[in-house]
Order: C-alpha cells, then sequence, then structure tokens
C-alpha cells in the first residue's frame, strides 16, 4: 500500500516555510506543492518565477535566509557590472541566480513547459517532492492603485508595496489550464490532505484559485483541505497580507481569512495568540503555535497540520 499523499498550495516565504517542514517530516515522494506563478514575469530578457524558484531553492537547502529570497552563498558581479552600465538593477539577481533564470528562459523558448523545466530542476538538486507551477499558461497578477493598475514585480519590488491597493486581477488566469501534475495530485484517490499555506491569500493563493478546475478539484477531493493562518494578533507574520486587507477594507483578522476561502476550508489553524476568535470560525479549529522562526518549528507545525487532517478525514470524505 502506498504511503498517503498530501498536497501544499503555496506562494511565496510564508509558503516556502511550512512546505519545507512538510518536506522533512513526510516520506520521500508523498509530497507535491502547487506553486503560485501569478508573480512571474520577464526582466533583462529573462523570464523570472520568484515563488518556484523560493520553493526550489528551500526544499534544495539553498535558500539564502539572511535575505529571505535567492541562493544561498551568493555572490554580485553581475549587478555590479549591469550597474556600472546603467541598467537596471531594482530587481536584484545574484550570479548563480541568474543561470537558472538563463536555463529557463532558453528552454521555454525552445518549447518545454515550466512543469517539466520545474520538475527537472528538483531532480537535479535532489529533492524527493513535486514542484508543480498552478498552470504553464501566462497568468500574470495585476495590482490597481491609487496610481493606476500596475504590474506585481512593479508594486512588490520597484515601489515596495508602497501604493495604496484598491483592486486585485489575475490577467489570464480565465483562459488558463491547471499544471497536468497539479490537476493529477488533486485527484489522487490517496491524497490525505491539502494544504493551504500560510501565504498571502490575495496575491499568492488566489492566482492559484483563480485558475479554471483548481476550486472544482478542492471541492470534489475526498481529503480535508486545511488553511494556516498568515496573519498572527492581526499582524501578518510576513509580506502585505495586512496592509493589503486594510486597503481594501476588510477586518485585519483570521477569521477574515477563513472567511475568505468560505465553503473550500474543512478545518483551519489558528494561532494561540487569536484563541478568543475560536467563535467566529465555521470550520473545524486546531489552535497552537503557528509561527515558524527555526526549523524545529517547521516541523512541528507540519506535524501537527498533518495530525489534524487525519482527525477531518472522515468529515471530508462525508462531505466529497
Amino acid at each position: 500500500m502506498s504511503a498517503p499523499r498530501i498536497v501544499a498550495l503555496s506562494g511565496g516565504i510564508g509558503g516556502a516555510k511550512l512546505s519545507l517542514g512538510l518536506y522533512r517530516v513526510l516520506p520521500p515522494g508523498t509530497l507535491t506543492v502547487i506553486v503560485n506563478t501569478g508573480d512571474d514575469f520577464d526582466h533583462l530578457g529573462l523570464r523570472i518565477c520568484p515563488d518556484i524558484d523560493t520553493t526550489l531553492y528551500t526544499l534544495a537547502g539553498l535558500a539564502n535566509t539572511q535575505l529571505g529570497w535567492g541562493r544561498c552563498d551568493e555572490s554580485w558581479a553581475f549587478m555590479e557590472a549591469l550597474a556600472a552600465l546603467g541598467g537596471e538593477t531594482w530587481f536584484r539577481l545574484g550570479d548563480k541566480d541568474l543561470a537558472l533564470h538563463l536555463e529557463r528562459t532558453r528552454r521555454l523558448k525552445g518549447g518545454e513547459t515550466l512543469s517539466a523545466f520545474v520538475a527537472d530542476v528538483a531532480r537535479r538538486f535532489g529533492i524527493h517532492a513535486a514542484i508543480v507551477p498552478m498552470t504553464d499558461d501566462p497568468v500574470r497578477t495585476r495590482v490597481g492603485t491609487v496610481h493606476g493598475e500596475l504590474d506585481f514585480q512593479d508594486y512588490f519590488v520597484r515601489r515596495r508595496c508602497e501604493p495604496q491597493v484598491t483592486a486585485l486581477r489575475f490577467e489570464g488566469a480565465a483562459r488558463a489550464q491547471p499544471a497536468p501534475a497539479a490537476r493529477a495530485a488533486l485527484a489522487d484517490p490517496s491524497l490525505e490532505a491539502i494544504i493551504v499555506c500560510p501565504s498571502n491569500p490575495y496575491l499568492s493563493v488566489d492566482p492559484i484559485l483563480a485558475v479554471p478546475g483548481i476550486v472544482e478539484a478542492l471541492r470534489q477531493s475526498a481529503a480535508p483541505v486545511i488553511a494556516v493562518t498568515p496573519l498572527v494578533g492581526g499582524r501578518a507574520v510576513k509580506g502585505p497580507t495586512a496592509k493589503i486587507m486594510a486597503e481594501l477594507g476588510v477586518p485585519l483578522s483570521a477569521a477574515t481569512i477563513a472567511g475568505h476561502y468560505g465553503e473550500l476550508l474543512d478545518g483551519f489553524v489558528l494561532d494561540a495568540t487569536d484563541a478568543a476568535l475560536r467563535g467566529q470560525f465555521s470550520c473545524a479549529l486546531r489552535v497552537t503555535d503557528s509561527v515558524m522562526v527555526t526549523l524545529a518549528d517547521r516541523e512541528r507545525l507540519a506535524r501537527e497540520v498533518l495530525t489534524f487532517a487525519r482527525e477531518l478525514r472522515p468529515q471530508a470524505a462525508a462531505r466529497a
């Protein structure tokens, strides 16, 4: 009998942290991480996939934990030379990181899918988990602001999330198809849990859910769908989640996040700091310390989420 399978929906640093915890506590080959590609963009003639690359580097033990992005033991000769030529340096690309972008761009231009490229890189990095883009089709997050609509990386990196957000849309999502490996993972009868990582719900998870077929697959799965809070005490653990929620006029509360996902959820992991909010949830709750500072924190939280999933399995199976 094969080991139960786990799917994580992830984007960015918070998602990669829990994905690493899951990766370390699960048997090899049983984890699939479906990663947001709405942040992808073309820069300096290269295809950049920030969330996918963060996931690859994190699970391979190559992440730059000091910066929170990019590769460890990085050098910056390319950026220094580019700056001397007057080139654009607002989006920093380390020399080792640059190799990944160059090779991806070359192979995509040659007709390879993003899924195939990512799978090959994961194999070369020695990762025993499936890292899967949400789609092989172009989907781009566009941020409506008081200064007009911006490309995501223009908003997030160049302007450091400073403009006030008025709306979000995912260009190309309606025409996209789930990546084949994503579709297969969600339909796997041995699937034990679908975990929505503590990524930004609006910027990182919503693009995944916007791809036609993903929400339907979550609803039809007999596996419980569990989200882990990205907010603790009304503050984002990382990134602009709280800022965006305030600007969109929604309450800064973990209960708001659960309500945002709505009927998709069978369970929600709430931080102990927010235990007083218990009565505001319509799904099952697990209250624990959700902040992941150390590797041990990541592994502990992963185990707790998996235990929670096993408890919810009968209820989810009845729902499906």
